[in-house]
């Protein structure tokens, strides 16, 4: 029960009469059933797909690993999604695990590797699917300009190899220092 209170008397008085609460009813949906032995399954698949990309990530950081080792993480044909941008050599999507070397080696060619790096902010893992938030950087070699972002990776792991990787950045950022600067013409 709730007390209604009433400041509009003429007298000044509160009216402190009793307002009875209406009855609330609550329909509750009963939460589904789970499956312990798909419960279990679920939970071996993420525990997979996070250690094959935490394998990933240590070869992408030791610089010791070359793209043939970086790319063996990947399977024969793999979905690489980025959005394409001719003024970025390495930017552009992939489809093949051969394809993925050649990213790793124009990369190289095109940017300082002492000079760039990454940070993870997130790592979360659902079942066969990794979501990666954080910052990247680097430096252009032919232009000396550095770039900086925020970037989002989806990686899809599927028989311990992975299978799509999708990558959301800054490109235009990154082309704007892949372009040299315009000289100011002589008068």
């Amino acid at each position: 029960m709730t007390t209604k209170t009433n400041t509009a008397n003429r007298a000044g008085n509160t009216d402190t009469t009793p307002t009875p609460t209406p009855a609330t009813t609550t329909a509750t949906t009963p939460a589904p059933a789970v499956d312990p032995a798909s419960a279990v399954a679920m939970a071996a698949e993420t525990e997979r797909t996070r250690a094959v990309v935490a394998e990933y990530l240590r070869r992408v950081a030791d610089p010791e690993q070359g793209p043939e080792e970086i790319a063996a993480m990947y399977a024969e044909e793999v979905e690489w999604q980025i959005a394409p941008n001719p003024a970025v050599p390495w930017i552009r999507p992939r489809s093949t695990r051969a394809d993925v070397v050649g990213h790793w080696v124009e990369l190289a060619e095109h940017t300082v590797p002492e000079a760039g790096g990454a940070t993870i902010d997130a790592f979360l893992v659902d079942g066969a699917d990794a979501v990666l938030t954080g910052h990247l950087h680097g430096t252009v070699r032919a232009t000396g300009k550095t770039f900086h972002s925020p970037f989002a990776l989806r990686l899809t792991v599927a028989n311990g190899e992975i299978v799509r990787h999708h990558i959301y950045e800054d490109s235009l950022g990154i082309a704007a220092a892949c372009t040299p600067d315009q000289a100011e013409p002589t008068a």
